[in-house]
């Protein structure tokens, strides 16, 4: 390219600046001529000039770029070089407009290029200029494909929301809307934000009713619902194009867990909208149609705070224009409107919870104690429940209802319609044969309030009549009218009436057909039992102890054979006693050892009181074997106690070797030490000292100091100093097998230091289950200091220990002859005299030839 034709294209773009070269710029130009189609030497050329003055590098870049025109880098560093060198330059300064031609210029060969239109657009939103904005913007969308627009719009929008131009920007919105729909909330948001709310909630119905709309903010539909409810509810007035009611009652359809919410949006819709009395029946309508407690809290809260504002505005009205009588009348009329709603929220939330389960028993009897001194609302609300509630589905007991509206019909005198709602009830097929039941006992108990005798019995033997189709009591396939023949609760009232008001024949006629029914329990047995014998059937009543027997098993049967047994023997005593006997085995075979003591003891009773004394030891002798294992020591004594008032205190001496040899070593070690003292008391002291004996080996010195201590003060005074010797070898010698036994020693240690003192842990609090067992290990060491401390000492001489004997008398025991002491002589023999000895000289013969000369 020649120099001379540079200048005016450099001064067309530079402003008639004159073309200067630096000596360093010698090279790029040469550079240049040689390449001049080469954007790398173009961009070294630019590098070297970013020190120099602007005009120079505007005008290389304008020279690279007429040689370039197509190259998308020349044009973006150039441009972002313009927009730099204007940045701290007032807007009407004419570099502005210079580099906004340059932009321009750009455009014509860089349209298609989003990030030349971006840079452009966001530098005319710098400088202010709105409308020259706006074209480019629009130009830019006309420019670019489709696939770009998205790095336009945001811009765009960011720019027409900037300024106050509602009207520029709501068509802009529209044109974005038409490319992107799901971003109608941030245009919704906008018309609300400059008060055009008819056009916003005009958009929020559309975007709630497309059912493909996805929110970006990650609203629900039923909360943009809601938004589109409160809109028009609190703007009644800007909102014209869409019908409020309608739309509401859509959501009340749609959305049927927030209804209260909903109805107070409508209600609020016609509150503002100066619909007083509209608002009011939307408020009605709602607490009688609402289906959940929440739901009534808030309609009702809303309702109450609606009628106090109404009330409040009308006396503040009343205060600034004067009294009127018109406007007492009406006052007084808002108020008692107002008392009257608040005391009907008991009854219209008992309402709510009916409607949700109209089969809830407990709160329909609510619901007429919320009547209470109004008869014919009472008298509706019973036959409104009793026709609601389904026996199958009832939550309570649905017999209630029909006894509770016969009850009222009685307390007021009107005992004919008691009777025939109790009748309707005995024909209603209910659940469970316990309500059919209750319904016929309360029908029975009402004639007997009203003294009604005959007729009480004639409705319970109504009730217990058989039915033309029998049926069990538990197969629920069959209507409880053919199988409330078999309610123990109507036989036992039928049975109970019989006994106080009708004959002897009819009562037992009752109880042979609860035991024919097999329905009878272990106290209707005894019942009847008792009933026979007032009337002195004694015999019949063992026959019915017997059939009670055949009806029951252990447990259940246990009181039916207390009391035969008991009745029997006080009726017949020894007369029969054969039969005793064998009914007693009868009891006790089978009968499980937790009942079987009782038992036991009435045999032996009555063996003791009408038998043989040898069949009562017998009896007692078997019990031991019997009853729990818990109840051996007692029988055990009573077993010794019996024997030894009968046959002496020497016959209870095998009892007491078989209750050592079956009784627990704790029980053990009392009867050894019982039988020791009655032996002792018999001047048998060896047989004492025996059983001492066997019974340290199951006494642990440690933890049994008692039976220690008792042999011990045994030994001194009937013993001598061989026997204590010999008590005091098995003591320790049963200290050293119990020590050979680390955890049976370390469980009794923890054993006895629970009892004493809580538990090891609680020796030392907040410590560790390390810190037990080194408890247990000082404890051990402490107890073999203590038994090395207790040991004898040989150098005191001191063999064995007796109470009230000093040390001294102790030694001089030590040193008293004994005169059966053999005599041995003298063991120690004489030490032998020293012996001299000397060196002699070896004979030389000894070495024969071996010894060197």
């Amino acid at each position: 390219m020649p120099e001379q034709e540079e200048p005016p294209v450099a001064a067309a773009g530079a402003g008639r600046a004159e073309l200067r070269f630096e000596e360093e710029d010698v090279q790029y130009e040469e550079e240049i001529l040689r390449n001049p189609f080469s954007v790398r030497c173009w961009l070294r050329y630019v590098e070297a000039r970013q020190k120099g003055p602007r005009q120079g590098l505007n005008l290389v870049y304008e020279r690279a770029l007429r040689e370039l025109p197509g190259s998308y880098k020349l044009w973006y560093n150039y441009l972002k070089q313009r927009r730099k060198q204007v940045k701290r330059k007032c807007v009407s300064d004419p570099a502005y407009e210079e580099a906004n031609n340059c932009h321009e210029r750009a455009l014509v060969f860089m349209h298609k290029m989003p990030r030349i239109w971006l840079d452009y657009c966001q530098f005319l939103v710098e400088q202010g200029r709105v409308t020259r904005t706006r074209r480019t913007f629009d130009r830019a969308l006309r420019a670019l494909p489709i696939t770009q627009h998205h790095r336009v719009w945001p811009l765009y929008l960011q720019f027409v929301r900037r300024h106050p131009l509602p009207e520029t920007a709501v068509r802009v919105y529209r044109r974005y809307l038409k490319l992107s729909p799901e971003n109608a909330e941030e245009y919704i948001e906008y018309l609300r934000s400059i008060g055009r709310l008819d056009e916003a909630a005009v958009r929020l119905a559309a975007v709630v009713n497309d059912e493909r709309f996805v929110s970006k903010e990650g609203k629900s539909n039923y909360q943009l619902w809601h938004e589109l409810c409160d809109l028009i509810s609190q703007h009644p007035d800007q909102v014209k194009s869409l019908d409020a009611g309608a739309i509401i009652r859509g959501g009340l359809t749609r959305f049927t867990d927030q209804l209260g919410k909903l109805w107070c949006s409508l209600a609020d819709y016609y509150i503002r909208s100066g619909h007083f009395e509209k608002a009011r029946d939307v408020y009605e309508e709602a607490v009688q149609t609402v289906m959940t407690v929440r739901d009534f809290t808030q309609v009702f809260d809303s309702y109450a705070q609606f009628e106090e504002s109404v009330i409040a505005a009308k006396m503040e009205t009343v205060s600034e224009l004067g009294k009127e009588e018109d406007d007492d009348v009406e006052l007084e009329l808002r108020l008692a409107r107002f008392e009257q709603l608040m005391a009907r929220r008991p009854l219209l939330l008992n309402s709510v919870l009916l409607r949700q389960n109209p089969h809830n028993v407990h709160e329909w009897h609510k619901r007429v104690q919320l009547h209470q001194g109004r008869p014919g609302e009472i008298i509706n609300t019973y036959t409104e429940a009793v026709r609601t509630v389904d026996p199958f589905k009832a939550t309570g007991r649905p017999h209630g209802l029909w006894v509770a509206f016969a009850r009222f019909y009685e307390d007021n005198g009107q005992l004919e319609d008691a009777r025939t709602i109790l009748s309707k009830a005995t024909r209603v097929r209910f659940r469970q044969v316990e309500d059919l039941a209750a319904v016929w006992c309360e029908f029975g108990e009402m004639e007997l309030r009203h003294e009604n005798y005959e007729e009480a019995l004639r409705i319970l033997r109504k009730a217990t009549a058989l039915p033309a189709k029998r049926a069990e009591y538990f197969d629920s396939s069959e209507p409880v009218q053919n199988r409330v023949y078999k309610s123990l609760k109507v036989w036992s009232m039928l049975a109970d009436l019989e006994e106080s008001l009708g004959t002897f024949k009819s009562t037992k006629a009752v109880y042979d057909r609860i035991l024919d029914l097999r329905i009878a329990t272990p106290q209707i047995v005894i019942n009847y039992a008792l009933f026979l014998e007032e009337h002195g059937y004694f015999e019949e009543s063992f026959k019915a102890y017997e059939r009670g027997v055949a009806l029951f098993r252990w447990p259940n049967v246990a009181d039916v054979w207390h009391t035969y047994l008991s009745k029997f023997v006080a009726r017949y005593g020894g007369r029969k006693l054969e039969r005793a006997r064998d009914l007693f085995e009868q009891a006790l075979d089978g009968c499980p050892q937790r009942y079987a003591k009782t038992i036991y003891l009435l045999y032996a009773k009555l063996e003791e009181d009408f038998g043989l004394a040898r069949h009562a030891m017998a009896v007692y002798e078997r019990a031991t074997r019997a009853v729990l294992p818990a109840e051996r020591y007692d029988m055990f004594n009573i077993y010794i106690k019996r024997a030894a008032e009968i046959y002496g205190v020497t016959h209870t001496r095998p009892i007491y070797e078989k209750a050592i040899e079956v009784l627990a070593d704790e029980h053990a070690r009392e009867m050894c030490l019982r039988f020791a003292d009655m032996e002792c008391k018999l001047g048998e002291i060896d047989r004492a000292r025996a059983i001492y004996g066997y019974c340290s080996q199951i006494c642990d010195p440690r933890i049994t100091a008692t039976f220690w201590q008792t042999w011990k003060d045994f030994e001194i005074r009937h013993g001598n100093e061989d026997t204590i010797r010999e008590m005091l070898r098995i003591k320790r010698s049963v200290q050293a097998t119990y020590n050979t036994q680390v955890n049976f020693m370390a469980s009794q240690m923890l054993k006895v230091y629970s009892n004493a003192t809580g538990t090891v842990s609680d020796l030392a609090p907040g410590q560790s289950s390390l810190d037990d067992m080194k408890l247990l290990e000082q404890r051990a060491e402490q107890l073999a200091a203590e038994a090395q401390r207790d040991a004898p000492r040989p150098k005191d001489k001191v063999l064995f220990v007796r109470s009230e004997a000093t040390r001294e008398e102790l030694a001089a025991l030590s040193r008293a002859a004994n005169p059966e002491e053999i005599e041995l002589g003298d063991d120690e023999e004489p030490e032998p005299d020293e012996v001299q000895l000397e060196q002699k000289r070896v004979p030389s013969s000894v070495f024969g030839g071996l010894k060197d000369d």
